[in-house]
């Protein structure tokens, strides 16, 4: 028997408003229309155009207050539209006039933080001579220093580097008058409260502060009743329907079973990509290196490795140069991957939170995704925890047959090139596209995403173009350059 999610249950909190008297032509106007928001008109215009038009469920239950400068809590997981709420709330009141952060944004990783502040421009289109800072971890600390000389009005960032920043007297946010914190608990969970507390003695007390969660343990509860007034608590149950996700369990006994269960999965499923959650970091590694050894494409996410280890690992995941990325649940925080064919939990998620948060990577816009967790009878109190919380009775399944000893497993279907010239170098991704398809080049539907840093650039290419390729860019220039390139 296979247990599925419950159908959607999503709750819509909105306040509800007078009807309008329209004329029997006039057309009608959802309550959910962004149009019905009180936002500058620039603003509006830039959500048409982005197609934009539908407010999600959590932007319609808190955009609202934030607009009227209220303190607000929202809880919803990745892919809800968080960022969009308080991104507008943010923006709409926004003096562009005044040169000085208005705004800070906090977020546990940097991943995280350059997606939201990326999402910030795109929302942001039409304010001309607007400034988004991001200030993180593992980046050249000068560069930062030279940026923020210039100025700049909204500043997205993590929590280590802003109070590295701070110290130094080279960030003032005495100007600050919305404070916002994304992923709130994946931030204590990483250790940030002592530098939480040392930002918030810089920031003014007279502020609105927005809190975002995907869960909500007692210490963001803590965190809330410290930092914020009279908050509204917007909870959006953002789970999936039925038909998207087949979520299936299979009981295990040793650890050599559990790698066993874990190949015959992959095997049985051959997903294109495929997350494997593990607990600890030096579990990532090592599951990692077993599937490599198994002939898979595997690689490793944990919070040991450096931001360009890091920054290479999301990478050829996302473009699909790798076909299993094993990850712990902090370093997969901020994780948007399309089309992600299956999740893995190669232990079961120590909060019944965590695990539908884990689920739901998979299954996303409509299409479908498969879950399977593995578990033991050390973990059946987790099994009972996540039993009551999704009001669900799991029946283990019996596991695919064994691996046949003839098996081999499909090479993902890309391969990465990094070429050695970024944003620095005045790179975009339009140039390595031409470089890439110029005379005598590869194909433009060989070509995949194409990931440009200040240093680097990171483009996929189909796998059978990958001589071709390299060796298009290796005689060619980009911007009037020769720049190194290699395999990653």
């Amino acid at each position: 028997m296979r247990a599925r999610l419950p159908g959607p249950g999503i709750a819509l909190n909105v306040l509800a408003r007078a009807a309008l008297r329209r004329r029997p032509r006039d057309p009608i106007v959802s309550q959910t229309d962004f149009s019905t928001l009180p936002l500058n008109p620039d603003l509006l215009s830039n959500l048409a155009s982005l197609d934009y038009h539908q407010m999600t469920p959590i932007q319609a239950s808190s955009l609202p207050d934030i607009l009227a400068g209220r303190d607000v809590i929202g809880q919803g997981k990745t892919g809800s539209g968080k960022t969009a709420a308080f991104g507008l709330g943010v923006l709409n009141k926004l003096d562009v006039k005044r040169f000085r952060v208005q705004t800070l944004v906090l977020c546990p990783t940097r991943e995280l933080a350059d997606q939201v502040a990326k999402e910030l421009r795109k929302l942001a289109r039409s304010i001309h001579n607007i400034k988004i800072l991001t200030l993180c971890g593992g980046m050249p600390f000068g560069p930062q220093i030279g940026s923020l000389e210039h100025g700049a009005h909204i500043v997205v960032g993590t929590p280590g580097r802003i109070e590295e920043h701070l110290r130094k007297g080279t960030l003032i946010l005495e100007n600050v008058d919305t404070l916002v914190l994304d992923e709130a608990d994946r931030m204590l969970d990483m250790g940030f409260q002592p530098a939480l507390d040392a930002i918030l003695a810089y920031v003014p007390k007279s502020r609105q502060t927005l809190l975002f969660s995907a869960t909500f343990p007692d210490q963001i509860k803590q965190l809330a009743d410290y930092i914020m007034v009279d908050p509204l608590v917007v909870k959006v149950e953002a789970r999936h329907d039925s038909n998207s996700i087949a979520q299936s369990l299979f009981r295990v006994g040793t650890d050599d079973n559990r790698l066993d269960a874990l190949l015959r999965l992959l095997a049985h499923h051959q997903p294109v990509s495929a997350v494997v959650f593990c607990n600890t970091r030096a579990e990532t590694l090592d599951v990692a290196d077993a599937l490599n050894a198994a002939g898979h494409s595997a690689i490793a996410l944990n919070g040991d490795l450096d931001q360009r280890q890091r920054d290479e690992s999301l990478v050829t995941f996302a473009n699909k140069s790798v076909s299993v990325l094993v990850a712990t649940d902090v370093a997969a925080r901020g994780l948007d991957i399309e089309d992600l064919d299956a999740v893995i939990n190669y232990r079961m998620a120590l909060d019944p939170e965590i695990h539908v948060h884990r689920i739901g990577r998979t299954g996303r816009a409509g299409s479908q995704g498969i879950a399977c967790t593995l578990f033991s009878d050390r973990e059946g109190h987790r099994l009972a925890d996540l039993e009551g919380y999704l009001n669900t009775v799991f029946e283990p399944e019996a596991l695919p047959a064994a691996v046949h000893a003839h098996y081999r497993p499909q090479p993902a279907p890309m391969i990465t090139v990094q070429i050695d010239g970024g944003k620095k170098q005045k790179v975009r991704p339009g140039d390595v596209l031409g470089a890439l398809t110029g005379e005598q080049g590869i194909d433009g539907s060989e070509v995949g995403k194409i990931s440009v840093f200040d240093q680097c650039t990171y483009v996929a290419v189909a796998r059978g173009a990958r001589k071709r390729a390299v060796d298009k860019l290796g005689r060619g220039r980009i911007k009037g350059r020769s720049f190194r390139v290699r395999v990653v």
